[in-house]
């Protein structure tokens, strides 16, 4: 009785996986939505019946259910590495002839559309769905294997003749028509739409119901096969492999023998873009041959054999209703166009940055003008030009500001500097609660709990005015604010107790010295055992400590100039904050690096940057600043910028991703 029933659960299962390849991967509906519910009402059923024959990948599990309060953080087995990206068929041509500098043989290219979704790795084991992972920083993410499940387009069970053990990459998106959907309901409801389908479908992945994943409607593609073992030689064919297995992949895709037919995909998808179910930010490009592939290896954070080409930048015109300017904690002053709303990329943009006077004067800006508005790299929106046919003639050009909008000083510009500042640091509100909310980061002195809002709250009930007012607060005072508990001022209280703890050098950098930081401060740490002797020092013998130049030094000299900032430091000393050297933790482990320079750039995930410059120092090698000739490696994470260009422009530099800087050491 027990084989039977258990035949006919299995049965059903592999019925039902059949019927769901059919619409989801085929596109052909084998039976009707009635017939196929009754397939799975009985199903759900025997497996509620009989518990013991359970399985985690049965299609009753696609309607979710399951909670999670917290999602594992997985290492991922093999990197997902990011791609370079290319604007113009120009960038395409450079890249082809880096290719056919190390390939010898004939080139194909495979040409994907690039989905505009969420990037996932699922782990598949015999033939089932084990594990799904998102893509986090490439080197981990977060587990999420009960939300993909509820993806009905995303396999449970495969098919055919299929490798034991490998990772599929894919997308996970929403369709125009399901976003559509969704925010009708939620309009509905009454609440807020959402504002693009990328970010939608993203933040469902993270949601704790399941269940409510499966309500998104979510879709997905699967187009990258990741294994020790590749049972193919092209990427072309593994992609057929996979659809044979179940996956859904990308319909549009092409195999191309030249460039000429990349290019021509590549512009027929930028006009028909806009007819897709769907939405796509660019074209994927990957060298067929998976041979080809491995000789062009990786560079430190993208694979040598594949490229996105992005395609422009949607521009809209819109008003300009004002321009307001922000101060920063520094005191730098950002003035920030404000628009009448309109839909760009998929997101409405209301506001978008001038940077600086010298742009505004650039763009020749006048009152109420009508502005082209674009996104930089589909992210930041940006002003690029002015509708000066719309213009009336009565129209006043925007003067920049001459005093400070927080505080009314009179606002200076540096000489050779774009930027104006408003001087007033130690009284200027911005500046006075940025000065603060620096003083208790993790960097500095990390004081837990104290977050920016909390912070402008004690400032504006005129509890604190600078960092020494921290260790006056009370718990009496803390528990009348906002949303605030008894735990939690408790919590306050605590942490700035504890700041006591921590050292001179991060105390340094805390107190906000312009141009003092994390790096400066251990150098000063090490060549001033307190803040006493720092106070006394001259610009002179400032300029004696390496890496310490004249404008750190003149900032330092000044800032001790001040009465204020001279009674701030003596009521740290006397609360009993760490201001000068205790003793040497920089105990020297090895030799291995001696004589070796180190500068890290980048998102690192392994390790924090100060725990891989201690790591250097207590190798024997020496952490600089800047990227120079007397720089021998840069160590690099993701997202990795100008520093990673600039070296590899010098040609000299050995670039070194984490990992490489940990086998370097293990060397010794």
């Amino acid at each position: 009785m027990s084989e039977n029933i258990q035949q006919k659960i299995e049965q059903l299962r592999e019925e039902l996986h059949q019927h769901n390849y059919n619409y989801y991967i085929l596109d052909e509906a084998s039976i009707s939505d009635f017939e196929f519910d009754t397939l799975l009402k009985e199903l759900q059923e025997l497996e509620a019946q009989y518990p013991e024959f359970h399985d985690d990948n049965s299609p009753t599990l696609r309607v979710g259910g399951a909670v999670t309060k917290n999602f594992p953080t997985i290492q991922h087995k093999f990197r997902m590495y990011s791609l370079d990206n290319s604007y113009d068929f120009e960038d395409l041509e450079d890249w082809e002839k880096r290719i056919i500098k190390t390939i010898d043989d004939p080139v194909e290219f495979v040409a994907e559309l690039k989905y505009d979704g969420a990037s996932i790795s699922i782990l598949y084991e015999n033939g089932k769905l084990v594990q799904a992972v998102t893509r986090g920083d490439g080197f981990q993410g977060d587990e999420i294997t009960p939300n993909v499940r509820t993806i009905s387009d995303i396999p449970l069970t495969l098919k055919g003749d299929f490798p034991s053990h490998f990772f599929m990459r894919g997308e996970i998106y929403l369709t125009r028509k399901n976003f559509d959907k969704l925010n009708k309901l939620r309009e509905e409801e009454g609440l807020d739409p959402f504002m693009n389908p990328r970010n939608t479908a993203s933040g469902s992945l993270k949601m704790q119901d399941s269940a409510e994943v499966r309500k998104r409607s979510l879709s997905s593609v699967l187009y990258q096969y990741i294994s020790e073992e590749v049972p193919a030689e092209t990427h072309w064919e593994l992609l057929q492999k996979a659809q044979g297995w179940g996956f859904k992949t990308s319909q549009q895709a092409k195999l191309c023998r030249t460039l000429d037919e990349v290019k021509e995909f590549i512009s027929f998808w930028d006009v028909e873009r806009h007819n897709l179910p769907f939405e796509i930010d660019g074209i994927v490009l990957k060298v067929n041959s998976l041979q080809q592939q491995r000789q062009l290896g990786y560079t430190a954070k993208s694979p040598r054999w594949a490229m996105a080409y992005k395609f422009k930048a949607e521009k809209v015109e819109t008003e300009l209703k004002s321009v307001s300017y922000q101060v920063g904690r520094t005191g730098a002053i950002t003035p920030v166009a404000n628009l009448k709303p309109v839909l760009l990329a998929g997101t409405i943009v209301k506001r978008a940055s001038l940077h600086n006077e010298d742009i505004i004067k650039k763009l020749g800006l006048h009152e109420h003008d009508f502005v082209f508005v674009e996104k930089g790299g589909e992210i930041i929106p940006k002003i690029v030009d002015v509708n000066k046919g719309k213009r009336t003639s009565d129209s006043k050009e925007i003067e920049y500001i001459k005093n400070c909008p927080e505080c009314g000083t009179e606002l200076v510009k540096i000489i050779d500097q774009a930027i104006h500042f408003c001087p007033n640091e130690l009284h200027c509100p911005p500046q006075v609660v940025g000065r603060m909310i620096h003083y208790v980061s993790r960097k500095a002195l990390n004081i837990d709990n104290l977050g920016s809002e909390t912070i402008e709250q004690l400032y504006r009930e005129k509890l604190i005015e600078n960092p020494a007012d921290f260790y006056t607060l009370t718990k009496e005072q803390i528990l009348p604010l906002e949303r605030m508990a008894e735990k939690s001022a408790q919590n306050i209280i605590s942490g700035i107790e504890k700041s006591k703890e921590i050292s001179f050098e991060k105390v340094l950098y805390g107190i906000g010295i312009k141009h003092v930081g994390e790096t400066v401060a251990k150098k000063l740490v090490k060549n001033f055992a307190t803040i006493d002797e720092l106070k006394e020092a001259t610009v002179e013998k400032l300029c004696q400590v390496e890496d310490i130049g004249a404008k750190i030094a003149f900032s330092i000299v000044e800032f001790f100039k001040n009465p204020e900032n001279i009674l701030m430091i003596e009521r740290l000393k006397s609360y009993g904050v760490q201001l000068e050297k205790g003793e040497s933790t920089n105990e020297v482990l090895s030799n291995v690096l001696e004589g070796k320079t180190f500068l890290f750039t980048g998102k690192l995930s392994l390790f924090t940057r100060e725990s891989a410059e201690e790591m250097v120092e207590k190798h024997g090698g020496k952490n600089i600043s800047a990227v120079s000739k007397n720089l021998n490696f840069l160590v690099v994470g993701e997202k990795a910028g100008s520093k990673l260009k600039k070296a590899q422009d010098i040609g000299t530099i050995e670039i070194l991703d984490e990992q490489q800087f940990l086998d370097l050491i293990e060397k010794q």
